[in-house]
């Protein structure tokens, strides 16, 4: 029997109602939504483009964060928590601008083009030294993902994994997991980007690959052949707690995290969660 999950269905052919988004010239407009003022007051100098929200994603953005590569549809699970938090601060869809950046260049010091930027990015106190983050939006765990036939077709647990070569995109917490939670005997083999460790999965130049959880999902159900989920990591180092990035000091920054905190508070990050990532999928934890 295959050990593939079940989730492609989950993943492929999810449809949410489509946010419509039209290319407006800037302007010197408050926010849309009904016309009343923040209560916060915050100066439109503050954004990038005056009555305008400015939103960053990558330079590809990948399902199912952001679906056929459009954020502006409002299809993908970052997206749609984009166009919630925009909603939530007063922004009609047609007022957000969208941007693109590398995942780096976003967190270098320096000045930004973009009053916030969401591509899975983990809070850490070593990037608040540049950049600010409003609380998580989201908090992912990291899997195994190996394909079938090969060196991980009987781990189960953290022992089978030590003497395995495993990669992982450098700089990421997947990286530090593999560090801190494995601790492999054979130095993990790490990436420019997730797309350069699949590549190297593939041809067979390493056992397996750490991704976030849902990343997995999708890599396991969609692109990766006769690939499986081997199993999920145990938290190690800083929690992968996923937060919007803004530029260091934003004044918006407070603001931002009000939002994302009403709409954890209010159901409405549960809901978006459990539409384009799914939940309960049983994936075994490696101990």
């Amino acid at each position: 029997m295959s050990r593939r999950p079940a989730l492609r269905a989950a993943l492929v052919g999810i449809a949410v109602t489509a946010l419509a988004l039209t290319g407006c010239a800037s302007g010197d407009t408050a926010p849309a939504d009904g016309g009343e003022a923040d209560d916060t007051e915050i100066s439109e100098d503050a954004y990038v483009t005056p009555g305008k929200l400015t939103i960053a994603t990558g330079e590809t953005a990948y399902f199912p964060y952001v679906i056929d590569d459009d954020p502006a549809s409002g299809e993908g699970f970052e997206a749609a928590v984009a166009y919630a938090v925009a909603e939530e601060l007063g922004f009609a869809a047609e007022d957000v601008e969208w941007v693109r950046t590398s995942f780096e260049a976003a967190i270098a010091p320096g000045p930004k083009n973009f009053d916030i930027n969401i591509q899975q990015y983990t809070i850490t106190d070593e990037r608040k030294q540049a950049v600010d983050f409003s609380s998580p939006y989201y908090s992912a765990s990291q899997a195994v993902v190996a394909i079938e036939g090969g060196a991980a077709d009987d781990v189960d647990d953290i022992a089978g994994l030590k003497d395995l070569v495993l990669g992982a995109m450098a700089g990421s917490t997947s990286a530090t997991t593999i560090d801190e939670a494995v601790q492999p005997t054979t130095a993990p083999q790490l990436y420019n980007s997730n797309e350069d460790a699949v590549a190297a999965l593939i041809a067979d130049q390493i056992d397996a690959i750490v991704l976030d959880l849902p990343t997995a999902y999708y890599a396991t159900g969609v692109y990766i052949e006769d690939s499986f989920i081997v199993g999920e990591l145990p938290a190690a180092g800083v929690p992968d707690e996923w937060g919007l990035l803004l530029p260091k000091d934003s004044p918006l920054t407070e603001d931002v995290t009000a939002a994302v905190d009403a709409l954890r508070e209010d159901g409405t990050l549960e809901e978006i969660t459990d539409e384009w990532l799914g939940s309960g999928q049983g994936v075994t934890l490696l101990q």
